[in-house]
């Protein structure tokens, strides 16, 4: 909240300063997730799992889509349109108050370690899918918009089929999770998720310009899909919610410092040959890791790594 209210003062060095606040708050709460989900909701991993990453997805939507018009129409500033995402984040804390308070009954996580996750291979193997899935969304987040202006649509078409395509991300990102955790193993969606978002990107860039509309949203199912697989493996491969919180973070740390890399290196590439197109071989590239590691990492198997109490040798 106060990250995020900082913003409606027009000072850079108070946005580099609410930026911190509000990035490091998200990235804590990103961690924490799919370790409460283990603990709390073992017997509803599923829905829950599908219904928060519902909400990241929906949430990035709607930033995306009403922060303009919140400027135009309310605050009148750019600053304010920002600051004024500080009224929902505002709720969601008075919802979690209650929770936070009544978690004093449940048992605490202090006295715990996990020993041998970063030495797991199939740890090794969510993490990257994580991270390389999480590229190709940073790619699209970042550069969709301009590789839509580049095909010759103008700034309010490519900014419409921007939202659709995040707007079909928020389907399957609810649905997707439910399906996988009834499968054997989840390799096979894995694969196919990769597959849908992967070539739907390639329509994107190379498709006759009247079927773009269809790739855009067949890239926000794949995507969408594959933001909801990623965090299901971080539950489905914990043994329990020490585990999950800690796999959580190498995941979410390493994988999305390796993801800020897939948008920087589209710039490149763009800079370099005068055009997207080029960026099709990274798009590829991005793919074809990330298919390999969630074949992997959809083995229906738990990470070598173990809780023990701190004073445990």
């Amino acid at each position: 909240v106060l990250g995020t209210g900082l913003r409606w003062f027009e000072s850079v060095p108070l946005l580099f300063v609410a930026t911190f606040l509000a990035g490091g708050a998200i990235a804590i709460g990103n961690v924490l997730l799919p370790g409460l989900v283990k603990r709390d909701f073992a017997d509803r991993a599923a829905v829950m799992t599908g219904l928060y990453t519902m909400a990241l997805c929906a949430g990035s939507a709607a930033a995306a889509g009403f922060t303009l018009p919140i400027e135009h129409l309310v605050t009148g500033s750019w600053s304010g349109a920002l600051a004024a995402w500080a009224v929902p984040t505002l709720v969601v804390l008075l919802i979690w108050i209650p929770q936070a308070l009544g978690s004093r009954q449940q048992v605490s996580h202090q006295g715990f370690r996990v020993v041998g996750l970063w030495r797991d291979r199939l740890a090794w193997q969510v993490t990257l899918f994580m991270g390389l899935q999480s590229a190709l969304a940073y790619c699209i987040f970042g550069w969709l918009a301009p590789i839509l202006r580049e095909r010759g649509f103008d700034a309010a078409t490519a900014g419409a089929m921007v939202s659709v395509s995040v707007m079909a991300q928020v389907i399957t990102c609810l649905a997707v999770p439910s399906f996988a955790m009834r499968l054997k193993d989840q390799r096979g969606i894995n694969v196919a998720l990769v597959a849908t978002a992967v070539i739907a990107l390639l329509g994107i860039l190379f498709a006759p310009t009247s079927t773009v509309l269809f790739w855009a949203v067949l890239q926000g199912i794949g995507q969408g899909g594959l933001i909801a697989a990623a965090m299901s493996l971080i539950v489905l491969r914990s043994p329990d919610s020490h585990v999950a919180a800690h796999l959580s973070g190498m995941a979410q740390g390493v994988g999305y410092v390796l993801a800020a890399f897939g948008p920087l290196l589209v710039g490149l590439i763009r800079g370099w040959t005068g055009s997207f197109s080029a960026s099709a071989l990274l798009f590829v590239a991005l793919g074809l890791g990330a298919a390999i590691m969630g074949f992997g990492a959809g083995h229906a198997l738990h990470v070598g790594a173990r809780t023990v109490r701190a004073d445990d040798r």
